[in-house]
């Protein structure tokens, strides 16, 4: 008798899929493939940055030069230089490797801060960390001035007059005949207010005076990423320099001294300021353009 076949209307169930299928996979042996990939890329970007970092650092303690110095400080017997900022802490932060390249060369330096750094109620306590700070970094204390004008008032809400900050320094330079201004570039490193009113100030007096002759450099504002690169920038401002004769580049033979400057500021002295003084380029190097005034039409 015929046997008779039954056709399920269902397919047959699927295999379970195991272990030693999924080994003999081709994609399953490309993710960790992959993975060992993107480690050892990983490995190689950290070891290059670690070995640029310690060869930044080499350089600093060991072949620190100041490219295009003569550019800035060739003024043959002119050797009075006054910095001129807006707050107790920004010669530690932002000038401290031309302040300390300068001192190291006998130079006579002066400085004029235009605010005691009231904003939070502590401007006495701060102007004190300031005469603490410059005794590290060698500025004469009698030839540094703090202000405390009432139209002068630290914070991002203040409007600095111009004319007024023009005419103070005016006087400054003319008390202590200045030979070389040096300031904060039309962004001011941070782009607080108060720096850069402090750098159209300085550009004010220099338009309004072109018969004293006096020089004027600006410190340059880089982008985030190499303001925050630490000693790795020496290199790109060197490059920058050799590109743009006109630019000095100043780096600081003496690193620790910023980081001690800064920490002499105590009411300042928090852990991302300690950061940024550790990881900042401006503790490593300073890029000085020269400023140009344009003379003011009468």
């Amino acid at each position: 008798m015929p046997t008779l076949s039954h056709t399920s209307p269902y397919p047959p169930p699927r295999r379970r899929r195991t272990a030693t299928d999924a080994a003999s996979s081709p994609s399953y042996q490309l993710v960790p493939h992959s993975r060992v990939v993107v480690k050892m890329a990983w490995l190689v970007a950290t070891l290059s940055l670690i070995v640029i970092w310690l060869a930044s650092i080499f350089k600093v303690f060991f072949g620190a030069t100041s490219s295009s110095k003569t550019a800035v400080l060739d003024h043959g017997n002119k050797r009075n230089v006054l910095f001129v900022i807006a707050h107790p802490d920004d010669e530690s932060m932002f000038f401290s490797p031309t302040i300390n390249y300068l001192a190291s060369n006998a130079y006579n330096l002066h400085m004029l801060c235009f605010s005691t750094g009231n904003a939070d109620g502590m401007g006495s306590i701060r102007k004190d960390e300031l005469h603490q700070a410059c005794a590290v970094l060698r500025v004469p204390l009698q030839q540094l001035k703090v202000l405390d004008h009432p139209d002068l008032q630290d914070g991002f809400g203040q409007v600095w007059s111009h004319d007024l900050l023009a005419k103070i320094i005016g006087e400054e330079v003319g008390n202590h005949d200045i030979h070389t201004i040096i300031t904060f570039d039309n962004y001011g490193v941070s782009g607080h207010c108060n720096h850069r009113d402090v750098h159209h100030g300085v550009l004010k007096f220099l338009q309004t005076n072109p018969e004293r002759n006096i020089k004027a450099w600006e410190l340059a504002s880089l982008n985030i990423f190499r303001k925050y690169s630490g000693p790795i920038d020496i290199w790109l401002s060197i490059l920058s320099s050799k590109r743009h004769p006109s630019k000095a580049i100043i780096v600081n033979e003496q690193p620790w001294k910023s980081y001690e400057a800064m920490a002499q500021h105590l009411s300042q002295w928090v852990w991302f300021r300690k950061l940024f003084v550790s990881f900042s380029s401006y503790t490593y190097a300073n890029t000085l353009d020269r400023i140009n005034p344009q003379p003011v039409n009468t």
